[in-house]
């Protein structure tokens, strides 16, 4: 979540990365009492998010610039749009210019891939997830993207649910234990609130899931044949996620199998910096 003490924690760690003794050029090149006004200018169109980030950079860099944001996190812009102004001392707007418009690239990219994702499915009843294959650090800014882009977040961290992977299952299966008792046990010792996912990677697996109590069976890697067959066995008892070889060309397809969910590492390890620029006005 995006909340004041994240965007504070770490836009000023971003900050001070990039000024950690000040920003030597503004100081020792423009007069202190400069003033300017700076655009955020789209170069191409795309969804936008970030905006509170964008402006924590400049508020965190100086109090008393003023930044107005224009479009709303989720909002489609033009080529050419102009998406917040920022105006004040030069010297701090240009001290905080990389950091903001980093961020407001990166999550207004990502924004757009996980838009074009939603699209794609349009018209099924699946929905698209994110995954924990996210910039260390940064996970809160990136999975804001995501819902600005209209898709859904999966679990947060590893403390807010189990997910028994491939690794999971070949422990417990050197451990001689079944995998259903294993749920079961689980189960007994979670709160009634935690939900358990469990990833198989061949349908005869499935049914020692189903019958160990898990909430939802991951279905990874699966073809379409076979995904529309883990739909039909698991019948309604779980959600039916759906994940691996996931893209745009593919997810249409994927969706209309009948899953529930469809989880995308790429909506956040492989999407592209928009091009935004920050466009000064001397005043």
């Amino acid at each position: 979540m995006l909340t004041r003490a994240t965007l504070t924690r770490v836009v000023g760690a971003a900050l001070e990365e990039d000024a950690p003794w000040g920003d030597l050029t503004s100081t020792t090149l423009l007069p202190a009492e400069a003033t300017a006004t700076a655009d955020l200018v789209a170069r191409e169109p795309g969804v936008f998010s970030g905006g509170a980030v964008f402006a924590a950079a400049f508020a965190l860099t100086d109090d008393e610039l003023i930044v107005d944001v224009h479009v709303g996190d989720g909002d489609e812009f033009a080529a050419g749009d102009v998406l917040a102004s920022v105006s004040g001392s030069a010297r701090s707007i240009l001290t905080a210019e990389r950091v903001a418009l980093n961020f407001a690239q990166r999550m207004s990219g990502i924004a757009s891939l996980t838009a074009a994702y939603v699209s794609a499915i349009e018209g099924t009843s699946a929905r698209i997830a994110d995954t924990r294959k996210t910039t260390p650090g940064l996970r809160a800014f990136e999975r804001h993207a995501v819902e600005s882009g209209g898709g859904r977040n999966h679990r947060y961290s590893l403390s807010d649910a189990v997910m028994a992977k491939d690794n999971h299952l070949a422990v417990l299966t050197r451990s001689g234990l079944d995998l259903a008792t294993a749920l079961r046990q689980a189960l007994s010792r979670l709160p009634h609130t935690t939900h358990v996912v469990v990833e198989v990677d061949r349908l005869d697996q499935i049914p020692a899931v189903l019958d160990g109590g898990a909430h939802t069976v991951l279905l990874d890697n699966f073809s379409l044949d076979d995904l529309r067959a883990g739909v039909a066995l698991i019948g309604g008892r779980a959600t039916v996620e759906a994940s691996g070889g996931v893209n745009l060309d593919t997810v249409g397809d994927i969706a209309r199998t009948g899953v529930d969910v469809i989880s995308v590492g790429a909506l956040t390890h492989s999407a592209r910096a928009l091009d935004l620029g920050l466009d000064l006005r001397i005043d």
